[in-house]
């Protein structure tokens, strides 16, 4: 070999692995170059440099296993073998084996399925729940319910449930006597149920599709990555002692090739068969279209039996008679003093309810404009007009904050900023 360093390569690589030690560590304490080529050199050197770095992995595995009973010394050598066919490879330029091009094609697609599988797993979560901050606080609030043993499992916030706690809420206050407080309360309860139904979405699609879809990669997928593998472990070895035929005793060789074929045959039929029940993943895509459908078809029921009745509270509130503004004479203004501080003649009673803690008003906080009650782990209960410091804003649903030495999140829609956060 041309380069200097050759001779510390060989003694790195064939060296045996002490404990903890790695093929790079080895590789430092002798000086090797890293696969980045130092400067000065010619960037030709990359090539060699990955080559060596994988040499080196292939020897320090073998060298490592080795040290176990299982491990023969014929075992070491064809470790040895088949990083040296594969330094030889990427160096030299040696042509390795070249398998048929149906087998070529099918290894194609089965890398592209792989790819396509793992892809499509993490788009089918992103659009069952598009919120990552509230996919990261579900997967926590999971977490946690699994190290407790607890059995049901919290639902994603829809965002059409959202909105309708939104509306029924306002609706209420403003109370049916109000066209607008009963039309909302109408709206609110239609976006309740859309909520369930996208509920049912999800769990048909988690279910028949992304659960098949798992394990497919974790089973079929893997064991022929699996069966890949091992097949170029064997043709490395068999280029080996193909090229070294006199060297190396025929029966070697024959061994080598019969392995060889054997490891051929078991990928070939494993990607044969995948591929050939590819129709399997077609019935998944088809049950997704029809959990969608099926979604899509019960929310427009929902919102045109909703457009009816707002319709209906239309036509109703047009056909009321109109009524005429009666302005009512003041007959008497009671003139307060509050604090013994006047102001303009009326007084002001603070609005704003102790929370039975002091407050500094010169740091973020909010007051709560309705009760809350927790329903997960994690969130902060609190009472109308209880007064919140604020800590962070998580998104632009959720507030962090404490009060009375208790910290949590709480929804921002249930209160009212006093001073905002920086």
């Amino acid at each position: 070999m041309g380069w200097a360093g050759s001779e510390r390569v060989w003694k790195a690589v064939l060296q045996p692995a002490g404990p903890g030690s790695s093929a790079a560590e080895r590789g430092r304490a002798s000086g090797i170059p890293s696969p980045n080529p130092p400067p000065g050199r010619s960037s030709a050197l990359i090539p060699f440099c990955v080559a060596v770095q994988r040499l080196g992995t292939f020897a320090a595995a073998a060298a490592a296993a080795s040290r176990g009973a299982s491990m023969s010394v014929a075992g070491l050598k064809k470790q040895f073998h088949k990083a040296s066919q594969l330094f030889s490879e990427k160096i030299s330029g040696a042509e390795g084996t070249k398998l048929d091009e149906d087998f070529q094609e099918m290894e194609k697609k089965i890398d592209v399925t792989s790819k396509a599988v793992a892809e499509l797993l993490t788009k089918a979560t992103e659009y069952l729940q598009p919120n990552p901050a509230y996919r990261a606080k579900l997967g926590m609030l999971n977490t946690v319910s699994k190290i407790r043993g607890q059995v049901k499992a919290t639902g994603y916030p829809q965002t059409e449930g959202l909105l309708g706690d939104c509306m029924l809420r306002y609706g209420k206050e403003l109370r049916e006597d109000s066209t607008f407080g009963a039309a909302l309360i109408d709206m609110g309860e239609s976006m309740k149920q859309m909520a369930e139904v996208k509920d049912s979405l999800d769990i048909t699609i988690k279910q028949n599709f992304i659960d098949p879809l798992q394990l497919l990669q974790e089973k079929d997928l893997k064991e022929i990555g699996h069966h890949l593998k091992k097949l170029e472990g064997r043709r490395l070895d068999y280029d080996y002692k193909r090229k070294r035929r006199g060297k190396i005793p025929d029966e070697e060789v024959k061994q080598a090739i019969e392995k060889f074929e054997e490891s051929k045959e078991l990928a070939e039929r494993s990607m044969f068969h995948f591929l050939e029940n590819d129709i399997e993943q077609v019935s998944q895509l088809l049950v997704f279209v029809e959990a969608a459908l099926d979604y899509h078809k019960q929310s427009a029921e929902i919102l045109e039996d909703l457009q009816s009745k707002l319709q209906n509270r239309i036509n109703v509130a047009s056909s009321r008679p109109k009524r005429e503004f009666k302005p009512k004479a003041i007959t008497r203004m009671h003139l307060e003093i509050s604090n013994g501080q006047p102001h303009n003649g009326i007084s002001f009673s603070p609005s704003i309810k102790s929370s039975g803690s002091s407050l500094h008003m010169d740091q973020p906080c909010c007051q709560a404009l309705y009760d809350f009650e927790p329903e997960n782990e994690g969130e902060l209960g609190f009472k109308e007009g209880d007064i919140i410091t604020l800590t962070n804003q998580i998104d632009e649903n959720w507030y962090e904050g404490m009060l009375n030495g208790k910290s949590g999140f709480f929804p921002i829609s249930y209160v009212e900023v006093i001073v905002a956060l920086p």
